[in-house]
């Protein structure tokens, strides 16, 4: 009996090796400002379902996609829809994917609280100072209005690699992906709040769930879109729209693989049950209850193709 015992152990640390039971395994990666809500799902769900193994990784929209299309990971945080080179990198690799909305968010533009000379800014006042040919040009405040000091200003911002930073610069620049280069660039969140709440010449943008997070050390500024009054991002600015053109929804991306497992299955019903209660918690906007039956619908559908 024990001889039998001992074989089974050792038959069944043999499988969990050979790769059986990481079938339980979600790995998650992807944009920074899709991260808190996801998490804040994995949370839950790892209190739900207490053998699952739920992981959440940051390396920005596009840096995650890069390993969402080697399949190394099963579902992507984003924070812009997927690129046409990425869906050509999809067919290469024979990876299909489905992309569900989770909620709404709006990109905060953030102030030092000791700035005092700005109460907004125009659209065209953003294009002037993040666009390429500002690099090495604009480099001061009082460029940008002549009333504003005659000082330096320092820019903070997401990288490259961040949906955040596609969108902004398609939103403001009118270009995905073009701006100056000489600024202060993180993937991480955090290190662009510390940068701007500790520089009175500063000037940020991320998302707005990190500004609320941070909101004793940072001021916000009202955006002016030129179709009426200055607006600032809030729950309901972002869900109605006012807050134009830096309102935007958030994504996940789920692979074919991953589709075929009932633990990625779970998970993501999980998910878009709870999104909507969870999303206000982290300083996002909910869907509608019928948008996100519309997109349980989309990933059923989805999970039925693939197995």
């Amino acid at each position: 009996m024990v001889k039998q015992l001992s074989i089974f152990s050792f038959l069944a640390l043999l499988m969990f090796s050979c790769g059986q039971s990481p079938q339980k395994d979600i790995k998650i990666d992807g944009s920074s400002t899709v991260y808190p809500i996801t998490e804040a799902v994995a949370e839950e769900y790892r209190s739900e379902a207490p053998g699952s193994r739920v992981t959440v990784g940051v390396s920005g929209t596009g840096g995650g996609f890069k390993q969402f299309l080697r399949g190394e990971t099963v579902i992507n945080n984003a924070s812009r829809s997927i690129k046409p080179s990425e869906v050509q990198l999809a067919e290469e690799n024979n990876i299909g994917y489905v992309q569900l909305s989770v909620a709404y968010d709006g990109i905060a533009v953030v102030l030092h609280p000791d700035n005092d000379w700005v109460d907004h800014f125009t659209v065209e006042e953003l294009k002037k100072i993040w666009e390429p040919d500002a690099q090495n040009t604009i480099t001061k405040w009082s460029q940008i209005r002549p009333e504003w000091p005659d000082e330096e200003i320092h820019l903070f911002g997401p990288g490259i690699a961040s949906g955040t930073y596609d969108y902004f610069t398609d939103a403001i620049v009118g270009e995905s992906g073009a701006s100056r280069g000489d600024y202060t660039a993180s993937e991480d969140d955090n290190v662009l709040v510390q940068g701007v709440s500790t520089d009175k010449s500063a000037v940020g943008f991320f998302g707005l769930a990190y500004y609320e997070e941070n909101a004793d050390k940072l001021r916000l500024a009202a955006v002016d879109n030129g179709e009426g009054a200055p607006v600032k991002p809030s729950l309901e600015t972002v869900k109605d729209g006012t807050y134009a053109p830096l309102s935007r929804p958030l994504f996940i991306y789920v692979s074919s693989e991953g589709a075929k497992r009932k633990s990625v299955q779970d998970f993501v019903n999980f998910y878009l049950d709870n999104a909507g209660s969870l999303a206000t918690s982290v300083g996002y906007i909910p869907m509608p209850e019928e948008e996100y039956a519309n997109q349980q619908e989309k990933f059923d559908t989805f999970v039925k193709e693939h197995n």
